[in-house]
């Protein structure tokens, strides 16, 4: 179960280190016709190898006078995922939320002090599924119109905000789609943060907090939205950002693994580090560490992947991976599936970039023991 734990929180992280991009919207999902319209008009930018490690993986001040808060300019992009939202209001990325998947990887690792592993693969999987292959960008927002002109249908300009790509239902602070907002803060959401962890954590969100919660929202969704869906990989990537708040948004100076409520809503609604803020080394933000924390939330209040068919009704998936399932399964089913459904039938620069980021996106896999897929043949 460890193993299993390892592999399946690194994918299962796609929508929860959330990325999209409104300039450079995803190719995915275009016809060949409309695919030589647009291609044309992108200026391309080979897919560069991600950054190395850094050196320095210590406890580290993050919010220094390199990296001050500031507030959003007219055209910044921000969406739901608070991290990257933080990271680009501090400059570690962007100010403007558009950034490559080198800076995204340095970023994350820079500023919240995340495993490399756990770095290069989530980025370079969002790459895959809602990036701009051919230009190499991404956007942690939405569309805008300083981002050039979208792409034609049935290709998604939402960016981030797009639902199921990467954003999902139950989040712990943010809306379901079908309730129609599903990226903006929520003060209700919020509100139930707070008391569970007046209720179960003394005032502080923990792993005990984090169990109660996620099973909360769980419950919720699925009494209350007709088309709420728990499938990977949103199946585990509920429970991931549950964990994520501990990893990322305790300083790093802590040892007791307690978020309070201040911190929590810096982070969570204004994309704000406290002041003298000291990020985590990088044996706090490993796949151990953050496969253990999803671990036990699943194991004090266990449910098998499914989906409603109308509010209340939940029906069991029996095809979705799952935690006690096939090791490689969620890799396959990402390449072979998700990937090979979103580009059918790619051809020249745009096989060229997706070949290019799927070698990119396998490398971590090499050390779990999954073979390489080659939905497109060996290039």
């Amino acid at each position: 179960m460890a193993r299993f734990f390892k592999l399946t929180i690194i994918i299962s992280l796609l929508p929860t280190i959330s990325f999209g991009f409104p300039q450079y919207a995803s190719l995915a999902g275009l016809s060949e016709r409309e695919l030589d319209i647009i291609l044309p008009t992108l200026r391309a930018r080979e897919a560069t190898p991600p950054p190395p490690a850094p050196n320095d993986t210590s406890v580290k001040l993050v919010n220094d006078k390199e990296h001050p808060w500031m507030p959003l300019k007219p055209g910044d992009m921000r969406g739901p995922c608070p991290g990257l939202n933080t990271l680009a209001s501090h400059g570690w990325l962007p100010r403007s939320g558009v950034a490559t998947p080198s800076q995204i990887v340095n970023a994350v690792q820079d500023g919240f002090g995340m495993e490399h592993f756990l770095a290069v693969f989530v980025t370079y999987a969002a790459m895959l599924v809602d990036g701009n292959l051919i230009t190499d960008l991404m956007s942690i927002g939405g569309a805008t119109p300083a981002t050039g002109p979208a792409p034609p249908k049935p290709a998604q300009a939402g960016g981030l905000n797009t639902h199921v790509v990467f954003e999902g239902d139950a989040s712990i602070t943010r809306g379901d789609e079908f309730f129609g907002d599903n990226h903006s803060f929520n003060e209700t959401l919020f509100d139930q943060f707070v008391d569970f962890s007046n209720r179960f954590g003394d005032g502080n969100y923990n792993l005990t907090v984090a169990a109660e919660l996620r099973w909360q929202r769980i419950q919720q969704s699925m009494a209350t939205n007709p088309q709420f869906s728990l499938v990977a990989p949103r199946y585990f990537s509920a429970y991931a950002e549950s964990v994520f708040p501990l990893m990322f948004f305790v300083d790093g100076r802590k040892t007791d693994g307690q978020l309070d409520m201040t911190t929590a809503r810096g982070f969570f609604q204004n994309n704000q580090m406290p002041d003298g803020f000291f990020r985590s080394n990088r044996s706090i933000v490993s796949p151990t560490e953050l496969g253990e924390g999803m671990g036990y939330l699943f194991t004090v209040h266990p449910i098998q992947p499914g989906k409603n068919e109308g509010a209340g009704n939940y029906v069991l998936d029996p095809t979705s991976a799952r935690f006690d399932g096939d090791n490689c399964l969620l890799y396959t089913n990402f390449v072979n599936q998700t990937v090979r459904n979103l580009y059918p039938n790619p051809k020249g620069a745009l096989l060229d970039a997706l070949n290019r980021n799927l070698d990119i996106f396998y490398g971590p896999m090499k050390y779990v023991d999954c073979p390489q897929v080659f939905p497109y043949g060996k290039p």
